[in-house]
């Protein structure tokens, strides 16, 4: 069966949430005519979560659920749910009931005729306490400088993308938060935003706790180093290393001039601090050459290393 819309929802301790959850999707695609298959993915849930989803699978064949034995995090539930999409359009949405499914609607009508590849949703007017929405703003404000996409609220759940799109990336670790960026570096750049309803929890606890603060600039200096040098590394750390190689180089060249020519009587080299910061640049130019040689070679043995995305092709 073709779908329009593949509905992916990764969740964790949710069973409270669900049935509300599916019954107002079911309102909202069955009164807009959007053929719709729901992917539950259950990130090892200790309650009645997935009871419930083996119960609507049962009376809905729209609905297919995916069981984790443990809890792995939202990026391998999202990217087993890009797996299993056949939609022309894929959506994504928490659990929670934070994010309106009346969205719908809109975020398929951007994709299809606006042509957009991914559109973010924005939580313009939030529902959390300080504790969370500052640091997401300031968060927010570094992925748009270190990626070059501009959207207010790179971590809404609620997300719309091409088929396409989720087919062409990979998540894993907390990728999910820069799912725009990695569609970008695959070569999708039309990247939209709508504002979206963000709805105050109704059932339960957040899931997440103060680690991503932490695991999110990791993650976000990851997704942009490996966009831009992923397939060349050594032209970031044979770049470095140069740089590092010729400061080095170039100080204790200058201390050798000084020491023979000017001040011959003067203190011995090795008591210069300057040698000994001439001396760690050099090597720290060699050693940052040497990861670039080593990035490389685990390049040339990576199953990837020639794999690109080819939009179009004529025979």
């Amino acid at each position: 069966m073709s779908y329009n819309l593949s509905l992916v929802i990764p969740l964790f301790n949710e069973d409270e949430s669900l049935p509300e959850l599916y019954h107002w999707i079911k309102k909202v695609v069955d009164s807009n005519q959007i053929t719709c298959e729901i992917i539950f993915i259950d990130d090892g849930s200790k309650d009645k979560s997935w009871s419930i989803i083996e119960n609507l699978a049962a009376n809905d064949p729209c609905v297919k659920g995916i069981k984790f034995q443990r809890n792995y995090g939202k990026s391998p539930a999202l990217q087993v749910g890009f797996e299993k999409a056949q939609g022309d359009v894929v959506i994504t949405m928490d659990a929670d009931l934070q994010d309106s499914p009346d969205e719908i609607p809109e975020l398929v009508r951007m994709i299809n005729q606006d042509d957009f590849d991914v559109v973010s949703g924005w939580k313009k007017k939030r529902h959390d306490p300080l504790t969370k929405t500052i640091p997401t703003k300031l968060y927010n404000w570094a992925a748009r400088r270190i990626t070059g996409i501009y959207l207010h609220d790179f971590n809404c759940g609620l997300k719309a993308y091409k088929l396409s799109v989720v087919k062409s990336i990979e998540l894993y670790g907390d990728m999910h938060r820069y799912i725009p960026a990695l569609a970008k570096y695959a070569g999708f750049h039309k990247i939209g935003e709508k504002v979206v309803q963000h709805q105050a929890r109704k059932f339960g606890v957040t899931k997440f706790g103060l680690n991503r603060f932490l695991n999110g600039p990791l993650d976000l200096m990851t997704v942009a180093f490996m966009g831009k040098f992923g397939k060349k590394p050594m032209h970031f750390f044979g770049a470095l290393g140069t740089l590092m190689f010729v400061i080095g180089f170039g100080l204790a060249f200058y201390l050798g001039i000084d020491k023979l020519f000017i001040h011959k009587t003067g203190k011995l080299l090795a008591e210069r601090t300057e040698f000994f910061l001439a001396l760690i640049s050099m090597v720290m130019g060699v050693q940052f050459f040497l990861a670039g040689f080593i990035a490389e070679l685990i390049g040339r043995n990576s199953s990837t290393r020639n794999h690109y995305l080819v939009e179009k092709e004529l025979k």
